[in-house]
């Protein structure tokens, strides 16, 4: 130990003989965290804060007492003392820390893929939409020009354009009103007035306002229920959920095909499956179903251009409205085709 009249000078000099001591005693101690911390380097950051507070606490530690030759004196002991107060005060902050930083590096994470997930959503919509939208304008273009030139003078003929060009102006007025919903339910401006709705209604109307779409298509359109259950909703937007589900299962669905809606209670839930003989959804495609703009590829009858044909944004806003209700909505195959199962909470009675 270093008296104390020794001077500056002797104390560097002390300091210089025992540093090699201190050093074969702390490396080891080093070498072996950092071989503990490439270990975890894939592990939690807690448990990385935690060695990290510890690996030089240890070494310091391990140095002291080499140096001391193992001799517990008064000063020895207060350094230990001293240092295990360190260690009781760090390594709880240490993975607290290390939670804390791991919690908003998750978040960040997830916020950033969030991110790119939407300006991706968004650059598929703008292309999707410029593209549906090209289609029906130039139409409407093309007729309009042949009506005004004079190209098309007979009285019938003069008809079929003008209902070819309501049938356009149709598809793409549907076109404006879906991009308007899902506008609300992206920006979170969609407001819900909620009130007890009884489905028999909501399902009836809905099976009425396509009925013409699917005569056309000659595709039976067939509604059943074990029950008919009374939700907590917002009428309009009911309506339009199932109105969406039942108008894609006849799209999807071939002539001389069924579209099965069933109607029950699961638990504390009413259920509501949309059923149609589309051929199946591809496995690794099912996920992105409800995706804004996303059509699929193939296993999927293909669907006629016209007014019916959709703009890929039904599936998108069904999904919106039925989380708007605080519900859920899923999709897997089904005897032949695929199953649009809907859950919504039961109005109390």
């Amino acid at each position: 130990m270093i008296e104390s009249g020794e001077s500056f000078a002797d104390m560097l000099l002390h300091a210089w003989h025992i540093l090699p001591v201190a050093l074969l005693f702390a490396l080891p101690v080093a070498a072996l965290g950092g071989l503990v911390l490439y270990w975890l380097r894939r592990g939690s950051l807690a448990s990385t804060m935690t060695v990290l507070v510890l690996v030089p606490l240890v070494a310091t530690l391990t140095g002291v007492l080499g140096v001391s030759g193992f001799m517990f004196s008064t000063a020895l002991t207060t350094i230990l003392l001293v240092c295990v107060l360190v260690a009781v005060v760090t390594v709880p902050a240490a993975i607290v820390l290390g939670r804390v930083i791991a919690r908003r590096s998750v978040w960040e994470r997830e916020a950033r893929e969030r991110e790119r997930a939407a300006e991706a959503s968004r650059r598929e919509l703008v292309a999707w939409i410029s593209h549906d939208l090209r289609s029906p304008l130039a139409g409407i273009r093309a007729m309009a020009e042949a009506l005004a030139d004079g190209v098309v003078a007979e009285p019938g003929e003069v008809a079929g354009y003008a209902q070819r060009i309501n049938s356009e102006a149709a598809r793409l007025s549907a076109m404006v009103d879906d991009l308007f919903e899902l506008s609300r339910i992206t920006a979170g401006a969609l407001r819900l007035e909620l009130t007890a709705v009884p489905l028999r209604d909501v399902v009836s109307d809905a099976l009425a306002a396509q009925t013409p779409v699917a005569d056309r298509k000659r595709v039976r359109v067939l509604a059943s229920a074990q029950t008919w259950p009374v939700v907590i909703g917002s009428d309009p937007e009911l309506a339009r959920i199932v109105r969406n589900l039942v108008a894609n299962a006849i799209r999807h669905t071939p002539p001389d095909g069924t579209v099965a809606v069933r109607v029950g209670v699961d638990g504390q839930e009413a259920l509501l499956a949309v059923d149609d003989a589309c051929g199946g959804i591809p496995e690794e495609e099912l996920a992105r179903v409800f995706d804004v703009a996303f059509r699929g590829t193939r296993a999927r009858t293909p669907e006629p251009a016209g007014p019916t044909a959709g703009g890929g944004l039904g599936l998108a806003i069904v999904k919106g409205l039925v989380e708007a209700h605080r519900g859920r909505i899923g999709v897997h195959n089904h005897d032949g085709g695929c199953r649009f199962e809907v859950r919504l909470p039961l109005a109390k009675p």
